[in-house]
C-alpha cells in the first residue's frame, strides 16, 4: 500500500524582514505546507528602515512602509496571526505555545521552526531610567509617536546615540525644525561604520546643517519627576522636549533560552551555515541570529535589513525541504545624511586592528565627476588591505552622490579576494558628466601600493 506523506507543518516566529522573506522562500520550497507567521505586531511585513524617513516627511505615511499587504500572505496561503504572543517553544514535543489578542492559549505543532524574533531597542541602566518619556524608534507604533510629539508641538530633541538610526532620526527631526543635538559616549559618531578620518567627514557635514554633535559623553542621569525634562551628559544637562533612545538594539533571545536553544559568543542564537540552531529542524534568522564574518571567520550580529532577508531565504528554503546555506556576513552598508552619503563594507581599520589582521591603508578625495563639469561633488574613499597576502578586506566611503554602487563594487571585489594589485589595473568606466578618468578607487588602491613598496 503506498504510504501518504504527511503535509509539512512550518512555524515562523516573527513577520518582518526575516520572518516573511522564510515564510516566501519555504512556500517556493515546498508548494503544500502549512505555513504559519505569527507576530506580536499588529503590523507586520514593513521597512524598518523607512520609519525615519516617514518622520523626516519624505515619506507621506507610516502606512506607505508596509511592504507586504495581506493580499500577499494570502496569495501565497501563509497563515498570518498578528497581535499573538509565543509564550514557549518545546523542541522536544515540537511545538509551541501562542496567547492571542482573545486571551485564548494553544499549542501549535511543527515539524520545522524559524526563529525570526529580532531585536529590541536598548536602554543602558542610567539612574533614573525608570522615567516616563524616553522613546526609541524600533517599530512602526514608536514611529508614530514620535511624529505625534512632534505635530503636537515638540520644539526640541536630544538624541542619545550617533549610530545610523540615532543621525536619521536627528537629520529628520531638523528637518521638521526642531532642534536636535546628539549626545555619543564615544570620541566620533558611526562608531560601528566609519573609522574616525572617515566619521570627521561626515561630522563636519551635520554640523554645517545645523545639527550640534556632542561626542565623547556620556548620558549620566535622566532628569525630571515622573517623566523626563533634561539629561545630565558629560557633565553638561540637555533640556529638550523628546527624548530618543538610540543607544542600539539587543538581540530577543528569551524564547530561545527558555527552550534550552543555545547561544553564541555575541549572545545572540548560535546557528549553522544552514543558519539551523543547535537544535535539529529549528532555524534563527535576522536580528537574534549569529553568523560568522567573512574575513575573519569570528561570529557577528550584524542588524541589517539586508542580512536578514538572506538569512531569511536560507532558512526558509532548508526549512521547507531544501537546501542552501548562508555565505556569511561583510557588513555592507550606506546612509544618507542631509546632502552627504557614507558607506562602508567588510572590516574598518579599527576592526580589523581588533581582530589583529595587520593592515595597510589608503585614502583618496576625488570628484563624482570630471572637474571643469557643473556641480561635480567631493568624494573620498579609503581603502583597507591585509597587509601580507594584499587583499582588499575593506573600504568606507563618503560622498555627495554615487556612493552607494561603488560599496557594492568593493564589496564583490572583497568576496572574490581580489588583491590591491588587481583593483589598481582595473578598468573603469569614465564620462565627464559621471565619473573622473580616474576612478576614485583606482587611485585609492595606488596610494596602497605605493605604501607597500
Amino acid at each position: 500500500m503506498k504510504e501518504t506523506r504527511r503535509t509539512r507543518r512550518i512555524i515562523v516566529i516573527g513577520a518582518n524582514a526575516a520572518g516573511v522573506e522564510a515564510a516566501s522562500a519555504a512556500r517556493k520550497k515546498d508548494r503544500t505546507a502549512e505555513i504559519t507567521l505569527i507576530s506580536q505586531e499588529k503590523n507586520v511585513g514593513y521597512s524598518r528602515c523607512g520609519l525615519p524617513f516617514v518622520i523626516g516627511g519624505q515619506i507621506p505615511s507610516f502606512k506607505d512602509l508596509i511592504v507586504y499587504l495581506p493580499a500577499y500572505f494570502r496569495m501565497l496561503k501563509l497563515n498570518l496571526k498578528t497581535e499573538t504572543k509565543v509564550t514557549s517553544i518545546n523542541t522536544k514535543e515540537k511545538t509551541v505555545t501562542v496567547f492571542d489578542k482573545e486571551g485564548a492559549t494553544e499549542s501549535l505543532p511543527y515539524d520545522s521552526l524559524v526563529i525570526a524574533t529580532g531585536a529590541d531597542a536598548f536602554l543602558p541602566p542610567i539612574k533614573g531610567r525608570e522615567k516616563q518619556g524616553v522613546l526609541s524608534l524600533r517599530t512602526l507604533e514608536d514611529g508614530e509617536r514620535i511624529l505625534e510629539a512632534v505635530q503636537n508641538g515638540a520644539k526640541s530633541a536630544v538624541i542619545m546615540g550617533a549610530g545610523l538610526i540615532g543621525l536619521e532620526t536627528g537629520v529628520a527631526l531638523i528637518e521638521r525644525g526642531l532642534k536636535a543635538p546628539i549626545v555619543e559616549m564615544l570620541p566620533q559618531i558611526l562608531p560601528a561604520m566609519l573609522d574616525a578620518d572617515m566619521a570627521k567627514m561626515v561630522q563636519e557635514h551635520l554640523q554645517e546643517m545645523g545639527m550640534q554633535v556632542l561626542t565623547g559623553k556620556a548620558v549620566e542621569e535622566f532628569l525630571g519627576d515622573d517623566k523626563v525634562t533634561a539629561i545630565m551628559a558629560g557633565g553638561e544637562k540637555v533640556e529638550a522636549s523628546l527624548f530618543i533612545s538610540a543607544f542600539g538594539v539587543r538581540a530577543n533571545t528569551k524564547l530561545a533560552v527558555d527552550a534550552g536553544i543555545t547561544l553564541g559568543e555575541t549572545r545572540s542564537i548560535k546557528t549553522n551555515a544552514r543558519m539551523e540552531t543547535a537544535i535539529k529542524d529549528v532555524y534563527a534568522v535576522g536580528d537574534c541570529a549569529e553568523a560568522p564574518n567573512m574575513i575573519t571567520h569570528k561570529v557577528t550580529c550584524a542588524q541589517l535589513g539586508t542580512i536578514a532577508v538572506r538569512q531569511g531565504k536560507v532558512a526558509g528554503t532548508n526549512a521547507g525541504g531544501g537546501y542552501s546555506l548562508f555565505p556569511g556576513i561583510l557588513a555592507s552598508a550606506v546612509a544618507r545624511l542631509f546632502e552627504i552619503e557614507a558607506g562602508v563594507t567588510g572590516l574598518t581599520q579599527a576592526a580589523a586592528q581588533r581582530a589583529g589582521i595587520e593592515v595597510v591603508t589608503g585614502a583618496i578625495s576625488s570628484k563624482t565627476k570630471a572637474d571643469y563639469y557643473p556641480n561635480t561633488l567631493p568624494i573620498k574613499v579609503k581603502l583597507v588591505v591585509e597587509k601580507e597576502s594584499q587583499r582588499i578586506i575593506g573600504a568606507q566611503i563618503v560622498g555627495g552622490e554615487e556612493v552607494t554602487q561603488r560599496i557594492n563594487a568593493l564589496s564583490f571585489a572583497i568576496q572574490k579576494g581580489m588583491t590591491v594589485r588587481e583593483l589598481a589595473k582595473a578598468d573603469t568606466a569614465y564620462s565627464p558628466p559621471l565619473n573622473e578618468t580616474w576612478e576614485p578607487m583606482v587611485l585609492a588602491a595606488e596610494m596602497i601600493l605605493m605604501k607597500l613598496r
